[in-house]
């Protein structure tokens, strides 16, 4: 016990970004800590006022008492994805492995610290939803003072149970997969397969709450919420120690919490040693072949060991690919069910003209294709590695001119193939559709150059794992939510556009504008460059 209170001290001293922010004397890494901070204080202030509403819309329909059961399952639920999408990489072959088993402390020890880091830096997220829903709450409940004070403590208990069984699954998949040479392919596939889940949900909603759905849908809401209380016991144990001061229930969650806790992570020390050990590690087998070998310009050899990159992390190719993956599904859709159905479905029936919206292709695609640039993340990826490139004889502008290129080849294509399928589905003519591949072409190389701005400005090299840098970091965050909501403004503008001038007109200015936005990044990625040598 005493040990495994000191390894999970020093974990989260190490990569505790109050820590660094006391002891460095790096102005620059000061000041990335504190944007840092500012922005999730903001994150976490939407995230309240959503779930405030969101409780102030049970309240007025007069059920409030479902609040509990909401909060619980909805922690649950965030707790079980945001695990399994982090546990290859926070228990499973992540980088300070060798450094953690060196030292005199039993596998399921460091596996359990780990598991409790991964908690304690989610506790921040779970905590502005469950306090703010407890806010909600009370205002219309009027619950007695022990009800704040259960729901303050259990609360802190409610992601284990969840948090463990997507340990547990991790466990399963890595244990699986370690006797393969290409191991990152089944946790690929589950994150790809999940993200694209919660994308279609928007669709099934969509279909819920469509004309008359509404109130059908809203009337029996309190019924399915304490329907999937009962059917998920840990949320029903919370919910009974809120709404009826229930001391078992509180008991049941916080002993079985505790209790599983212990049985996991005893199965999973017996063999964590041998999994991390065959994920790190894959000897070669069978007949080896001497061919020629293939020669690359350094551009291209930075581009290919990129994507060699990309295709080892399923973090890395869920978060860089998702966006192609959707285009591509897009385009699909469009040729099967066909353009103008997909927009009456998204319109929900607006008589909107379907021609009118041939112009907004390119920018549609690209919502899709520019999400995530890899040029975002790919700097800081490089990590203690940095200062190994910084002293091989190859200029940084080289670096990043591989890793641009790689992002190119990554989106191009499937922006071509995505664009090409909207604009046949919509009876696009031949020579507007060449110029939304000329723009989509100039909107990648855009998004390609101003990813690596936002990368190499933002760059951070002192992370622990690269979940940090490729879903949390700041240059994603500055990266992402601009280009998003500009995208979606340039949608709309383009289409009001393109109802009063030309539309070849139109998608010739769009793409000399992206042009010379590429540019202008790519110079000052040119001149940072300069800066640094």
């Amino acid at each position: 016990m005493h040990d495994g209170i000191v390894l999970l001290k020093a974990l989260l001293l190490s990569t505790s970004q109050r820590n660094i922010y006391r002891h460095t004397t790096d102005g620059r890494k000061r000041r990335r800590i504190v944007a840092n901070a500012v922005g999730f204080a903001f994150l976490y202030l939407l995230i309240m006022a959503y779930c405030v509403t969101m409780c102030v819309g049970y309240g007025v329909l007069g059920m409030a008492e479902a609040v509990p059961a909401l909060c619980a399952l909805t922690l649950s639920a965030l707790a079980f994805v945001f695990t399994l999408f982090k546990t290859n990489g926070y228990l499973f072959n992540f980088k300070e492995y060798d450094m953690l088993m060196s030292l005199p402390f039993e596998a399921r020890t460091v596996a359990g610290c780990k598991f409790l880091c991964m908690y304690v830096k989610s506790l921040l997220w779970y905590a502005s939803i469950s306090l703010s829903m407890m806010v909600g709450y009370g205002v219309f409940a009027h619950p007695p003072v022990v009800a704040y004070l259960a729901w303050t403590v259990l609360f802190l208990f409610l992601p284990i149970i969840p948090m463990l069984a997507a340990a547990l699954v991790g466990f399963l998949i890595a244990k699986l997969s370690a006797g393969f040479k290409k191991t990152n392919i089944v946790q690929t596939v589950l994150m790809f397969a999940f993200v694209l889940a919660f994308f279609s949900l928007r669709f099934v909603m969509d279909d819920l709450f469509r004309n008359d759905k509404v109130e059908l849908v809203l009337g029996q809401m309190s019924a399915m919420t304490n329907d999937a209380a009962r059917s998920y016991p840990p949320a029903g144990w919370f919910a009974d120690a809120i709404t009826r001061s229930d001391a078992l229930g509180a008991l049941l969650l916080v002993g079985v919490s505790v209790a599983l806790f212990a049985i996991v992570f005893r199965i999973v020390g017996q063999s964590y040693r041998s999994i991390n050990s065959a994920l790190r590690s894959h000897a070669a087998k069978g007949r080896y072949h001497m061919t020629a070998q293939r020669r690359r310009s350094v551009v291209g050899a930075i581009a290919f060991k990129e994507l060699k990159r990309m295709t080892g992390s399923s973090t890395y190719m869920v978060n860089g690919a998702m966006g192609e993956v959707l285009a591509v599904l897009l385009g699909v859709a469009t040729l099967v069910i066909g353009f103008d159905k997909i927009v009456d479905t998204a319109t929900q029936g607006a008589p909107i003209d379907v021609a009118t919206l041939r112009p907004a292709i390119p920018f549609i695609v690209y919502f899709l294709i520019g999400m995530v640039a890899t040029t975002a993340f790919s700097p800081s990826l490089e990590g203690k590695n940095y200062w190994i490139l910084q002293s091989l004889p190859i200029e940084m502008r080289t670096v990043y001119q591989g890793k641009m290129l790689f992002n190119l080849c990554l989106t191009v294509p499937f922006m071509a193939f995505a664009t090409v399928c909207l604009c046949v589905s919509a009876q696009v003519p031949v020579l507007d559709t060449a110029l939304y591949l000329l723009l989509g072409l100039a909107l990648c190389a855009f998004s390609t150059a101003w990813g690596c701005v936002c990368g190499v400005r933002h760059m951070r090299l002192d992370w622990e794992n690269e979940v940090e840098v490729i879903k949390q970091g700041t240059a994603l965050v500055i990266y992402l939510f601009p280009n998003m909501f500009v995208t979606m403004g340039l949608t709309v503008l383009v289409v009001f556009l393109g109802m009063r001038f030309d539309c070849r007109l139109v998608a010739l200015a769009f793409t000399l504008l992206a042009t010379a936005l590429a540019a202008l990044s790519y110079l000052w990625i040119l001149r940072a460059t300069q800066r640094d040598h």
